[in-house]
């Protein structure tokens, strides 16, 4: 009961923003353009502003890069396996390797552990940004028949205004630079941030269509992200020496579904946007099932 509860306000705001979606049928674009240049990078700003840096940020790094580069070996093992093309390998590891941790795992960290947990959710969250900014723009690009995929990654990386938030926050953090009354106007926007990104995500969700495609594929996509990332991740903050919160929200963090940013990559590059786009689909609503389970199993 305790599981409802927690996710029962979550996937409100999604659904309401997919019914608000379906009714007016707003240009998505502006508001994903308003959340990631402009709220998030403020709140991404207030974070490191604000909380102390420690070490314990070289080893979240660590688990954020490993537990991408070992999903990205085992969707490649797999397309070996069983011969899917270039493209069909690029979509996969678009569909398994980049976790929703800012529309719907910061929401779920705040909801779990309160203001707590907030500092280790937006540093995911930031990293998980940059991840899909290189990495992930890199396979979209790959897999397109145009492939371009370093030099459209650190294109994508210059032009990410929340990893300047970040820069901004630590140099004033380490330098004891106080910016006096504007900081009630930075909370201001900070604190519009996740909700607007959430219902952002349910926008997203009211314009996807799920299309017939391989059920293989889209199985090893939902088994790989909703079921062995989160295996992986344990095995991996097993290791770590991070505090006991940092590991649970890392795991947590791991089995949230598909990002929702690979699918704009996937029609970008025109590398099987159908395929991302149902991975995203489905894995965002099967997740109302695994989510509560590793929950369970991990507090």
């Amino acid at each position: 009961m305790e599981f409802i509860t927690i996710l029962l306000p979550i996937f409100f705001v999604f659904a309401t923003g997919y019914f608000v979606q379906k009714i007016f049928d707003f240009d998505i674009t502006n508001f994903s353009k308003l959340a990631l240049y402009v709220l998030v990078p403020f709140l991404v700003f207030r974070t490191f502003y604000q909380e102390s840096i420690t070490f314990s940020y070289f080893y979240i790094t660590i688990y954020m890069v490993g537990l991408c580069v070992v999903i990205i070996v085992a969707v490649t093992l797999l397309s070996k396996v069983y011969h899917y093309t270039e493209k069909e390998k690029c979509a996969l590891i678009l569909s398994c390797a980049f976790m929703n941790n800012g529309n719907y795992g910061t929401p779920l960290v705040l909801f779990l552990f309160g203001a707590a947990g907030m500092e280790t959710a937006i540093l995911l969250m930031v990293l998980q940004q940059l991840l899909m900014s290189t990495l992930g723009v890199y396979y979209a690009a790959k897999g397109s028949d145009e492939a371009d995929g370093m030099g459209a990654a650190l294109r994508s990386v210059r032009r990410m205004p929340m990893v300047y938030g970040a820069i901004a926050g630590i140099i004033c953090n380490s330098f004891d630079i106080t910016i006096g009354p504007l900081l009630n106007g930075v909370n201001l926007i900070a604190d519009a941030a996740i909700p607007v990104i959430m219902v952002t995500l349910g926008m997203q969700l009211a314009k996807m269509k799920p299309q017939i495609m391989d059920v293989r594929k889209l199985s090893a996509a939902v088994l790989l992200k909703l079921v062995a990332a989160p295996l992986i991740a344990a095995v991996i903050v097993w290791y770590l020496p991070v505090d006991p919160l940092v590991k649970q929200i890392m795991i947590i963090m791991a089995a949230t579904p598909t990002a929702a940013n690979t699918t704009m990559y996937a029609i970008q590059f025109q590398t099987d946007p159908q395929m991302v786009t149902s991975a995203t689909l489905t894995t965002t609503l099967l997740s109302a099932l695994t989510i509560p389970c590793v929950i369970y199993f991990v507090i």
